[in-house]
């Protein structure tokens, strides 16, 4: 079923159809396999290239699911074994193909069974696991499933929480408190439990008020009862909702389509919009800056982020 012979060129061919899907609420999804039933996939603009498993050099108190490091023309980067990371067992071995991925700055061996394609999907029919039946203790590290044309489901790997769960937390150092920063009003939307968690800290640090939404339509859906409200009030959004901070990858509706509607909305007029993003290339800046966003963040620096978001948050305390 799974074909392991996806490589560079055939593999990412070429990144301009992606950017045409800026505004379309699609994305394209490589599938994968661990060697069981189960079929994964992962967001094309995360993997680099895929190859066969070179040979890997151990070293000493590695954590748990980090086989060890290759040199890749030049780079040394340490390489996965999902199998291990997601609990399905030694006896499913290794994986004799392996993903070169990079995410929020960070590049990436992982190994797998095999690769099997490239499809596209609609993000409103990719959904959070909480609203389908449970999977097979691999959930912690799924963040969404969605369902191929043949009836078969893919779980899609929350890449944040391995991360996080094989090296750790981003350390979230010393942030200033913005200056009477309890006046304003930040609304972030993600749909990593991580990634909130970090917002929250480095929101928290700043000392402003914050809500948060878990995808993309759900977000939509309070900013426009926020929008509606304060116009029943006689009030601007502006005077609710001081910066929105958004997601690139969300199930129900991508960041893009978010930032889309925020900024097609009047009412939204004068509200900046920060992309906060593990996309990190320039062309997913390019692909933010289509749709209008006002700032575009790479995950996880929470100095990069503070000091991303501190004009925006001055500049609302000052207006």
């Amino acid at each position: 079923m799974f074909n392991s012979d996806l490589r560079d060129s055939a593999l990412l061919d070429s990144i301009d159809g992606r950017t045409r899907l800026v505004g379309s609420n699609r994305m394209e999804l490589l599938l994968f396999s661990l060697g069981t039933e189960e079929c994964f996939g992962i967001n094309v603009f995360k993997v680099r290239e895929v190859c066969c498993t070179p040979f890997i050099t151990r070293t000493p108190n590695m954590p748990h699911g980090m086989e060890g490091l290759i040199s890749l023309r030049g780079n040394v980067i340490p390489v996965l074994s999902l199998n291990t990371v997601l609990g399905l067992g030694a006896g499913q071995g290794l994986g004799s193909t392996m993903m070169v991925t990079e995410y929020s700055k960070h590049t990436l061996g992982f190994l797998v069974h095999g690769v099997d394609r490239i499809v596209r999907v609609d993000w409103d029919k990719v959904h959070a696991p909480d609203n389908l039946a449970a999977g097979t203790g691999t959930s912690s590290f799924i963040t969404a499933i969605t369902q191929l044309d043949d009836g078969r489901l893919v779980s899609i790997l929350d890449v944040e929480t391995i991360l996080a769960n094989t090296f750790g937390d981003a350390v979230v150092g010393n942030i200033v408190p913005v200056d009477n920063g309890h006046e304003v009003n930040v609304f972030f939307v993600d749909d990593s439990a991580v990634a909130r968690r970090k917002i929250v800290e480095v929101l928290d640090r700043l000392g402003v008020r914050h809500k948060h939404a878990q995808n993309g339509l759900e977000a939509w859906n309070r900013l426009e009862g926020i929008a509606s409200h304060a116009t029943l009030i006689g009030r601007r959004v502006a005077d609710e909702i001081d910066v929105i901070l958004v997601d690139a990858e969300m199930p129900e509706m991508d960041g893009y389509v978010l930032t889309r509607n925020i900024k097609g909305d009047a009412r939204f007029d004068g509200v900046p919009v920060v992309m906060h993003s593990s996309l990190s290339s320039e062309a997913n800046r390019a692909m933010g800056r289509h749709v209008g966003v006002d700032a575009y963040v790479a995950k996880f620096d929470a100095d990069v982020l503070a000091e991303t978001l501190r004009p925006l948050l001055q500049r609302a305390v000052q207006a």
